[in-house]
């Protein structure tokens, strides 16, 4: 039995930060039925790339059951209305206030359905002047601050990655998760509010801080740590880079003594506590740089394997498909199946399996059958 099995969830759901939620639930052995357009979420179309289907869907959306809905329609509301009055968990993402229009609000539905836990998932949040501005994932990165880190000093960047509304995601996930076990205790739901924005203001705490408090934003310095040094990226003589971090005194005098070969280096007025080192980053830079160009990559690993200095190689994707370390899982879509990452956590002794990718609206009549107001009869 899985944990989360005879949890029912019904996710009003599209994109990605609420797919994440639901599809975590679903890996966690709860029914998750998944409401979509007519036309589908329309991360369906995001790419075709997996063997004609999207990878965003492919990646959040196993183990769903998929029904299409216009719960503007009498007959749909009805049938939405009923599936919440059997759920545990009702997640969304209409645009703030849009559920409560339709007669879905977390509060009138707490208050009908004690139990219910209601997980509300908006750009801004439900409430404050950017409640009704559009949010995006990189639209967010920009809003939050995260883009002013990210980058060089030549210009900021995009993280590569929908981090904004991962962040989210797991947010409401934890907060879920949460719920449900307060509700073991209490008996009672309760209604979760998780935006894009506060989700990613959470994680920008430690740039906040500095710059609250110490009056230092942290610099734009690419693949460099803007208060740490060295920490970076090196290119070796065979073209490939490794990058390093020095996290504390015991490892620098290590690095100089058994990579750079220069104990004194070490104690060089320049370079004796971090906080020199980063105020002299540019001579630092010349110096590891110039040991590491005279090794490849491979040969100046053993070194700091032997010197016990943390280190990552800079993989390309193709490094990423090729990498050993690589846990993997198969699922089931409507194109074949598939390979993919697998999710972060392991549990020890269990070998999980992972439900099929569901075509759109696949469980339409299924689903119908059983929520309608004959089968409620």
């Amino acid at each position: 039995m899985q944990d989360l099995e005879g949890i029912t969830v019904i996710a009003l759901e599209q994109a990605v930060a609420a797919p994440y939620a639901s599809g975590r639930l679903a890996d966690g052995g709860a029914r998750v039925i998944k409401i979509e357009r007519h036309e589908g979420d329309f991360a369906r179309n995001y790419d075709a790339l997996v063997e004609g289907e999207s990878a965003y869907f492919v990646w959040l959306n196993r183990g769903k059951e998929s029904i299409r809905l216009n719960v503007k329609d009498p007959e749909d509301h009805a049938l939405l209305t009923a599936m919440l009055a059997k759920a545990d968990v009702f997640i969304q993402n209409l645009a703030p206030g849009a559920a409560a229009r339709l007669g879905f609000g977390a509060d009138e539905l707490c208050a009908r359905h004690p139990r219910l836990i209601c997980c509300s998932i908006s750009g801004y949040g439900e409430d404050g002047p950017y409640r009704d501005q559009k949010a995006y994932d990189l639209l967010i990165q920009a809003e939050s601050g995260l883009c002013a880190i990210n980058g060089t000093e030549h210009g900021s960047a995009r993280v590569g990655v929908s981090v904004c509304d991962i962040a989210a995601g797991m947010t409401a996930f934890q907060a879920i998760l949460q719920a449900l076990y307060a509700r073991e205790r209490s008996g009672k739901g309760r209604a979760i509010e998780v935006s894009l924005f506060h989700a990613m203001a959470d994680w920008m705490n430690v740039p906040y801080l500095q710059t609250r408090y110490g009056g230092k934003p942290p610099a734009r310095v690419g693949l460099k740590h803007p208060t740490i040094a060295p920490y970076g990226a090196y290119t070796c003589s065979d073209g490939k880079s490794v990058l390093i971090s020095i996290q504390n005194e015991r490892e620098w005098k290590r690095l100089c003594a058994d990579v750079l070969g220069d104990a004194d280096l070490a104690t060089d007025p320049r370079f004796a506590s971090n906080s020199l080192r980063v105020e002299n980053r540019p001579e630092l830079e010349e110096i590891v740089a110039g040991v590491f160009a005279g090794y490849e990559r491979e040969a100046i690993i053993e070194k700091l394997n032997a010197a016990q200095i943390a280190f990552g190689r800079l993989s390309d994707l193709d490094d990423l498909l090729a990498h050993p370390q690589n846990r993997l899982i198969t699922v089931q879509t409507g194109a074949g199946e598939i390979e993919m990452l697998a999710p972060g956590a392991v549990i020890a002794g269990q070998r999980p399996s992972y439900r099929p990718v569901p075509a759109l609206g696949e469980h339409d009549a299924a689903l119908r059958a059983e929520f309608s107001e004959k089968a409620r009869a």
